[in-house]
């Protein structure tokens, strides 16, 4: 279903940078806002920073972008997002085995929790995967290899991409950008160390990059000249309620851990803005960044860690269909401000 509210005509072009959070499958939502600002032929994306699920969705729109215009991006994040229905980690050797045994049993669900995504947890306290998946099987590298025109994502033209990854010796995050950018950076953006072997790249071993940058704000700083930047949110930054039940504590752990250094960064944009706006900082040196911000976080707190592994075809629908959703909601209500303000506060939402 198509949304028929617009943003009432730009009076010109838009430039804008993204960054797109990961969080597995709930990726899907950000697939949804994607499609739908794709729409707007007035809105031009100059670079894109993403980290794990955000980081496919950069590869398949920055390739869809490059290779055939709006339409091309569209069509490969929904085959990307088509794939990914069959290629979750708990399908695929050798969690399937712990998947099918366990349902065979006519194991219920425990806390809420799938019970080969149980039987997985209790298996990766138990064994590291460099044991219990010593072939180091991921089945996202063939799709990745398959989908991704790295000859045009790495171009250096509009939209740029920014892949985050955890270098697990020195504990700092890793931007790959340009010629970095590989199956094998992708990969490592999204490398939950519980299921997957670290991933190494020029002598480095990396692990998901939202432990360090969920995702990061300063490549978009330093590398764009835009100072519009919109932050699609996937994990929820307030709950309410203290989780009581051991999938609810895990959750919101996961939850606090891949939002804590995004709201490090806002931290600091707030404060240099400040300065700037006190005269404490020239404005020629400082850019004050405009943030604007997409999300569903009432959706996004219904679901759990668990369905980020192992999510059905029609959870994916519905979150691409909440994504779009949230994204013609914020085109209606804050797009105007692009190039003039920012559409959220930073320090009510962040700090």
């Amino acid at each position: 279903m198509r949304d028929s509210a617009s943003p009432k005509p730009q009076p010109r072009r838009q430039r804008i940078c993204l960054a797109l959070q990961g969080g597995g499958a709930h990726g899907a939502f950000t697939w949804g806002v994607l499609d739908r600002l794709l729409e707007e032929e007035w809105l031009d994306i100059e670079g894109v920073s993403a980290t794990s699920a955000g980081a496919m969705n950069g590869a398949m729109l920055t390739t869809g972008l490059k290779s055939g215009g709006r339409e091309e991006a569209q069509h490969q994040l929904r085959v990307f997002w088509e794939r990914m229905r069959d290629l979750s980690p708990l399908n695929q050797p050798p969690w399937s085995f712990w998947t099918g045994m366990l349902s065979d049993r006519g194991m219920p669900n425990l806390f809420g929790v799938h019970p080969g995504y149980l039987a997985g947890e209790v298996v990766s306290r138990l064994f590291s995967p460099y044991q219990f998946n010593p072939a180091n099987i991921n089945p996202l590298r063939d799709a990745l290899s398959e989908m991704v025109d790295f000859s045009k994502v790495c171009r250096e033209d509009d939209p740029r991409l920014f892949v985050c990854a955890t270098d697990v010796r020195s504990g700092r995050a890793k931007v790959f950008q340009g010629d970095e950018i590989s199956t094998d950076a992708l990969l490592a953006s999204a490398c939950l160390p519980t299921l997957f072997q670290a991933v190494r790249i020029d002598g480095r071993d990396y692990w998901d990059g939202g432990y360090t940058g969920n995702p990061p704000i300063w490549p978009l700083i330093y590398f764009c000249q835009t100072e519009d930047v919109v932050i699609v949110h996937i994990n929820p930054i307030v709950r309410q309620e203290t989780p009581t039940t051991p999938d609810g504590i895990f959750n919101r752990m996961n939850e606090i851990a891949f939002n804590s250094n995004l709201l490090g960064e806002m931290r600091a944009i707030d404060t240099v803005a400040r300065l700037v706006e006190e005269g404490h900082l020239p404005d020629t040196r400082y850019k004050k960044m405009r943030i604007h911000a997409i999300a569903d976080e009432e959706t996004m707190r219904m679901l759990g860690a668990a369905s980020k592994l192992n999510p059905a075809w029609t959870i994916l629908q519905e979150l691409h269909e909440a994504g779009r959703d949230a994204a013609a909601r914020w085109l209606e209500a804050d797009a105007a401000k692009l190039g003039d303000r920012s559409s959220v506060d930073i320090r009510e939402r962040y700090l």
